[in-house]
């Protein structure tokens, strides 16, 4: 598959692999959500700070898939990308986000994507649990909650516990 967002691939690389189901979310990160402040989404907003220092999300679907891995955790151990301070938006105080390429597996078909990751102690709505991976990835026609999917990420990057 061709890596249009310009982040690394996992190819060559030592990559494990956590299996979870789609969960539903917030639907705040895409805009859907009915109450949701950000009508296009919180990714469309960050996009172009994400953008400015150095991370392209151009292909990319602007939402976030919710994987549920429990009963395991996870912590954010080595990731590429890390932002400090992204001021996306007037309504909350600047944020922090890591963010590493991975790639989610649907019936076996393989999308490049990236680990979203927003600092809980900078966030102050809308965080996820330590079960939960968000996952930045293109469209995936017929991807639905419930769905079990496979995570591919570089070794290193996460803790499982």
């Amino acid at each position: 598959m061709e890596n249009k967002d310009k982040t690394p691939s996992l190819c060559g690389r030592d990559i494990v692999t956590i299996k979870g189901k789609v969960i539903e979310g917030s639907r705040v990160a895409s805009g859907k959500a009915p109450d949701n402040p950000f009508p296009g989404g919180t990714i469309e907003l960050q996009a172009p700070k994400f953008l400015q220092r150095g991370l392209d999300l151009t292909g990319f679907y602007l939402a976030t898939i919710n994987v549920s891995i429990k009963p395991y955790a996870f912590k954010v151990r080595d990731p590429l990308y890390t932002f400090k301070g992204i001021r996306w938006c007037d309504e909350h105080p600047p944020e922090n986000f890591s963010l590493s390429p991975c790639s989610i597996v649907v019936e076996g078909s393989r999308y490049n994507a990236l680990l979203y990751y927003p600092h809980p102690e900078t966030k102050v709505k809308h965080f996820k649990d330590s079960s939960t991976l968000e996952i930045i990835a293109p469209y995936i026609e017929g991807l639905c909650y419930g769905k079990e999917v496979e995570v591919e990420i570089e070794r290193g990057v996460l803790e499982i516990s």
